[in-house]
């Protein structure tokens, strides 16, 4: 049985991996560059508008026909500033800090619903880039896996070597910490906070903390407020069948 450092890592063919790394590097620039939420909604909108619509933006939309208001919603719905999302309803967000990041916000939303965000050895190094402008702070040597949902980034705190699988969700209202080396399993959900048992609507903020080395099952529950210590474990893994 072949071990995994003998498995050979696949990429891209060459001249798909060049373009690839220049289309990520744009990006990056682009958003170093830019923090203001109108010029990086205007990035992320003509991005949007040639992986989904195969052309760039421009040009006037009809909107005398009612035959051609589907196709109007899909162009206006790829502009970040023309989009409501359900962390703007939250009563403790930080409304300057979530606005430079909404487009990002978007843009990992839409990447990943789009067949760019299938493509495995893009999306991990997509993530990483849009990753950088969104969190607190993020470490090397990390992967996030497709589809992970976030809710406000700028409260989430990600240490080296971390790996996120798939479908995870990280609602850092409260704030999350992830320890280095941490695993995130796919389909899991990390809260920062709690309801009020009397009253749906009210919630308190506790800061979540998934210690070094950690490991979250997949499908597993991390509550508001709960610190797992470094090198425990969360959830049914195989091993707990025996």
């Amino acid at each position: 049985m072949a071990t995994t450092a003998e498995i050979p890592v696949p990429r891209p063919a060459a001249e798909a991996e060049e373009i690839y790394r220049r289309w990520i590097q744009f990006l990056d620039d682009e958003f170093v560059r830019h923090c203001s939420a109108e010029r990086r909604a205007e990035i992320v909108r003509d991005q949007l508008y040639q992986i989904y619509l195969g052309r760039p933006h421009g040009g006037k939309l009809n909107l005398t026909l009612t035959s051609e208001l589907p196709g109007n919603v899909v162009s206006l719905s790829l502009d970040p500033l023309n989009v409501t999302m359900e962390a703007e309803h939250f009563a403790e967000i930080d409304r300057q800090r979530y606005a430079e990041r909404k487009p990002l916000l978007w843009f990992w939303q839409m990447f990943d619903r789009s067949p760019l965000g299938l493509n495995h050895w893009l999306g991990l190094r997509f993530r990483l880039m849009l990753g950088r402008h969104i969190f607190e702070h993020l470490g090397s040597g990390v992967k996030i896996h497709h589809g992970v949902d976030l809710t406000f980034g700028y409260n989430l705190s990600i240490g080296d070597a971390v790996t996120i699988r798939q479908r995870a969700l990280l609602s850092d209202r409260g704030g999350i910490k992830i320890g280095d080396r941490a695993v995130i399993g796919s389909y899991s959900r990390i809260f920062s906070y709690w309801h009020d048992l009397h009253d749906y609507n009210k919630i308190r903020l506790q800061p979540t903390v998934i210690g070094a080395g950690a490991l979250i099952a997949s499908h597993a529950i991390v509550l508001g407020g709960q610190n797992v210590a470094p090198g425990a474990s969360v959830g049914m893994f195989p091993a707990d069948r025996a």
